[in-house]
């Protein structure tokens, strides 16, 4: 068997050749959306460095029983903006589900493992200002920070917060072993070793019993893309998670995400089901 060209198969903008496109159109959409949103708090500020901001879309009606999600975005841990994605809230807000987008700092200015601590703090933030639990959903290595989240108990970092503050994700095309990505050229930002990536990989670590742990990818995605999804459903559900697996037909990994502004789309039922699952908790 020839070895894996882990460059060819996590080069996903190679792969993709029209993502400007793609992204200038997200641009337009998200702009068009914070527009269009009434109630919405743009620019909450949840830590000290500029990019450490949420922006909350509260559904209609938003109450106490409102669902709470947070969306976080891909981009290599290294580039793109939660502005890009405020349309992932259009779906899941318009069935009643409110949503925080947050944004976090990047490689190399800091560690993955800082942006892991980053997310744990939007999270907190969210908890002091709704207590409410949270249901997070995301893309690329959003997925990945949405399964570290998961993977917490969050009495060891704040006493005030519920041990179960995460209890559910939806990590679309999400990597979770990080090992691989020694070998990628953008690990000159990363600056993984093999020790680090393990450290920082999501699929080595103990999770708390009752979780629950979409794993969704793109059906034109690479091989790797596809395996990573696969390994943390299996691994995870043998460990008693309640994991699930899908790829989406004909989605690649930018399109992936289009159904979330689409009230009506199964990706954004799917997400709506977990939020509200994760409020009557």
């Amino acid at each position: 068997m020839p070895p894996i060209d882990y460059e060819a198969e996590y080069d996903n903008r190679a792969r993709v050749p029209e993502h400007p496109e793609i992204f200038a159109r997200w641009q337009r959409e998200a702009a068009a959306y914070r527009e269009a949103a009434r109630g919405a708090e743009l620019g909450l500020r949840y830590g000290p460095s500029p990019r450490q901001t949420i922006d909350l879309f509260p559904a209609k009606d938003d109450d106490e029983m409102t669902p709470l999600a947070l969306f976080i975005h891909g981009g290599w841990w290294r580039s793109l903006d939660p502005a890009m994605f405020s349309q992932a809230a259009a779906g899941p807000n318009a069935r009643g589900v409110s949503v925080a987008v947050a944004g976090y700092d990047f490689c190399p200015q800091v560690s993955i493992a800082t942006i892991i601590e980053q997310m744990r703090s939007a999270c907190l933030f969210l908890w002091r200002k709704r207590r409410k639990r949270t249901f997070v959903y995301s893309h690329s290595a959003g997925g990945h920070l949405a399964a570290c989240l998961l993977a917490q108990d969050w009495k060891a970092f704040a006493s005030d917060a519920p041990a179960d503050l995460v209890p559910a994700a939806y990590a679309i095309s999400g990597v979770f072993d990080l090992a691989p990505l020694c070998h990628v050229s953008q690990n000159s930002d990363l600056r993984l070793d093999d020790a680090e990536a393990r450290r920082v990989s999501p699929l080595y670590w103990k999770v708390p019993a009752g979780r629950t742990l979409d794993a969704v990818v793109g059906a034109l995605e690479s091989a790797e893309f596809l395996r990573q999804s696969k390994i943390i459903v299996a691994d995870w559900g043998a460990r008693g998670v309640a994991t699930r697996y899908q790829e989406i037909a004909g989605a690649n990994h930018f399109t992936v995400v289009d159904p979330l502004s689409d009230p009506a789309s199964a990706m954004t039922r799917r997400v709506v089901q977990l939020a509200e699952m994760v409020a009557v908790r």
